[in-house]
């Protein structure tokens, strides 16, 4: 018989432990699958400068092990365990994972969504020191430097136009001479004195300084194979995020694009006890702090409608 939980929750990072401290709080027993990247992506985080409450900034590292402390310190049970099935079909519900079963009278979702890279050995090693996939959260860190934004969907466009507020030279990198970006977002760029472009371009390589932190990408033509070194001080990786929802596939209701459907300002999904957070429900903010936020609301919304179901 597997072990039954009131509440089980699918992931960790800012939205599942913050879920889990609420959930812990109203005395649910929570508990906490962290999956095989523990805290999510802010353990490949350097600096978080965003975040309330933390005036001289933190590694997100560490940052993601004080909202661990705090979930435990509450009575979380959390397991370094990845969830690999779920059956949402009937309650309880039964969440599978490598190294056993559980069941659960409610389940939050806070797997989260991963940035989707160039595939370069030197874009995960310098990612933090140089290469990042999020201008809202780095920009601030490349003051009068000169950087480059791969990418030619809006998010390239949003991000470059972004940058320029804080660097001194942004140049968009892209495939191909067309932009998928919608036109009035490449004409906002095209307009920014600021923002020049290498079109019919990709990354081949990333380089370092001796300070171990990003100071020149390659360039390699796509119409004619030719290389250049362009100098630069940081490489923003805008070519997409996928979230993190393969295993519930089938089981709930995913957007076009792979994002967990929930209710408009709430966190229900389209299973009723099943409840979605963080990044794999929002692809829009993708900040720490409101993926916080809506780890709140899950563990609120569900404790509700625990009751509700007199459990």
């Amino acid at each position: 018989m597997s072990e039954l939980h009131d509440v089980v929750i699918i992931g960790s990072g800012p939205a599942g432990y913050t879920a889990a401290i609420y959930s812990a709080r109203a005395n649910l027993k929570p508990i906490l699958f962290q999956g095989m990247q523990p805290g999510g992506q802010l353990t490949i985080t350097t600096d978080v400068e965003n975040f309330p409450g933390y005036p001289d900034g933190i590694l997100g590292p560490e940052m993601m092990e004080d909202l661990r402390k705090q979930a435990e310190r509450f009575g979380t049970d959390i397991r370094f365990d990845e969830v690999v099935e779920v059956d949402f079909s009937k309650r309880p519900f039964t969440i599978k994972s490598q190294f056993g079963e559980v069941q659960a009278q409610a389940v939050i979702i806070s797997t989260g969504a991963t940035a989707k890279l160039i595939g370069l050995e030197a874009e995960t090693r310098l990612m933090g020191h140089g290469v990042s996939a999020c201008a809202t959260c780095d920009a601030a860190f490349f003051p009068d430097k000169e950087v480059v934004v791969v990418g030619g969907g809006d998010s390239a466009m949003e991000e470059a136009n972004y940058l320029t507020r804080f660097a001194s030279k942004v140049t968009v990198v892209h495939r191909r001479e067309g932009l998928r970006a919608s036109k009035i977002m490449v004409d906002r760029a095209k307009a920014n004195s600021k923002i020049e472009w290498a079109l019919n371009n990709v990354v081949e390589d990333i380089h370092a300084g001796e300070d171990g932190k990003v100071n020149a990408v390659t360039l390699k033509s796509t119409t004619d194979d030719s290389t250049q070194m362009l100098e630069c001080e940081g490489l923003f990786v805008a070519i997409g995020h996928s979230p993190n929802t393969k295993i519930f596939k089938d089981k709930i209701e995913l957007d076009g694009k792979g994002y967990v459907v929930v209710t408009p300002g709430g966190t229900q999904t389209s299973v009723e006890g099943v409840f979605a957070c963080g990044d794999v429900m929002d692809a829009t903010y993708r900040q720490a702090v409101t993926a916080a936020g809506t780890g709140c609301m899950a563990a609120i919304d569900s404790e509700r409608w625990l009751e509700e179901q007199e459990h």
